[in-house]
Parts: C-alpha cells; sequence; structure tokens
C-alpha cells in the first residue's frame, strides 16, 4: 500500500501542474485540492517521524531559520538575474496564477494547508520509505529530491522548476538530518508565507485582507 500511495501521490502532483500549465486550471483548486489529499494520504498509510534525531523544538527552530534564509536567497537570486526575461516573465506568471483569492487567505491556504501536505508525502512517506528501500537516507533523500523536481516539471515555469530544486533540495537535507518531517515542514511554510506575503516581483497576490 505504501509503494501504491507513493508513486499515485507522485503523479498526482505531477498532473496537478499539468492542469495548471497546459488546461488552465486554476492554481487553488489543483494544488489546493492535490497537496492536501497526498498529505492525506501518507498520513493515513504511515504515521510520519516527526525529529527523532533532534528535539522538536530545534527542529522547528532550525525550520523557521532555515525558511528565512531559503527567502532571502530567493530574493537575491530573483535580483541577480533580473536581466533574465524568461525567468522574470515566469516569475509574474506564477505570481499571477495565485490570484483570485485575499492574501491572508492565500498564505492560510498555502502555508497551513498545501505545504504542509507536500511535505508529510515527499518528505515524511517518499523520502522515508526509499531511505528504507535503498537502505540509506542519503540517497533517499538524493531520489527523492530529484523526483519531486521532476513532478514539478509540467508547470513549465523556470521559477517553479527552480524553486523545487533548490527548496527541494534544504528539506530532503532538514528531512535526512532530523530524520523526520517537522523541520522541513515549517520551513516550507514559512518561506510559502513570506514568498506570498513579500513577493519577490512586483506582482502582489490577491488584495491585501
Amino acid at each position: 500500500m505504501i509503494t501504491a500511495v507513493t508513486i499515485a501521490g507522485a503523479l498526482l502532483e505531477l498532473a496537478a501542474w499539468w492542469g495548471v500549465s497546459w488546461k488552465g486550471v486554476s492554481i487553488w483548486v489543483a494544488m489546493g485540492l492535490a497537496l492536501p489529499a497526498i498529505g492525506i494520504a501518507a498520513v493515513a498509510v504511515r504515521a510520519p517521524s516527526l525529529s527523532p534525531a533532534v528535539s522538536a523544538g530545534f527542529a522547528v527552530a532550525a525550520g523557521v531559520s532555515a525558511g528565512v534564509g531559503l527567502y532571502l536567497a530567493t530574493r537575491l537570486f530573483v535580483a541577480a538575474v533580473r536581466p533574465w526575461r524568461t525567468f522574470q516573465r515566469h516569475s509574474v506568471q506564477t505570481y499571477a496564477r495565485q490570484a483570485g483569492l485575499p492574501l491572508a487567505a492565500a498564505i492560510v491556504l498555502a502555508a497551513a494547508v498545501m505545504a504542509p501536505g507536500e511535505e508529510l508525502f515527499w518528505r515524511g512517506l517518499f523520502q522515508a520509505k526509499l531511505s528504507v528501500v535503498l537502505d540509506g537516507r542519503t540517497a533517499g533523500a538524493a531520489v527523492t529530491w530529484l523526483t519531486f523536481a521532476v513532478a514539478n516539471l509540467p508547470s513549465r515555469n523556470l521559477a517553479i522548476v527552480a524553486g523545487a530544486v533548490v527548496g527541494g533540495a534544504v528539506w530532503s537535507a532538514l528531512a535526512w538530518w532530523t530524520g523526520g518531517v517537522l523541520a522541513s515542514m515549517v520551513c516550507h511554510s514559512v518561506w510559502t508565507a513570506l514568498m506570498l506575503g513579500f513577493p519577490v516581483v512586483r506582482a502582489p497576490v490577491g488584495g491585501r485582507a
């Protein structure tokens, strides 16, 4: 059952991005349904380990720090590649696709529902399962990172893929270090909230409610 859920969940995220990119489905509908669904499925088949290698408090602090650091690094990167028009256009398109919700609602949905669901699946289930199958936490983290990046390719958006590659590396590393999903989940949520609340390009999300 766990193997079936890992395969189905990865395919569902891939399909959701395809729906957003190719069919024009709202990102809030496609990803807002897919990511919580795969998170719930992950928890249903295997209770996630939160932070067996370090204390929960330390994992949360590390997650917050990493989330803020990742956001600042994202801002610096976007500023550095400003002459790269394709990347800038894709960044603006990403924010434009997230319009339609008041800012507060967008942050709650993305940071408190979608990001945790994604982490519970990819780092809580997928990475944990592969670490056993491949008989190594490092191999499990590496393959999870690669698969996660591939699952975001149908978005056809450089900004989203870059976020999956860099963010995925950070989140997989946190899960590898702590042995659980707590730190990566906090990091992902903090980064997401900051990305929406303080856009890295001039394209605010929704209304500032």
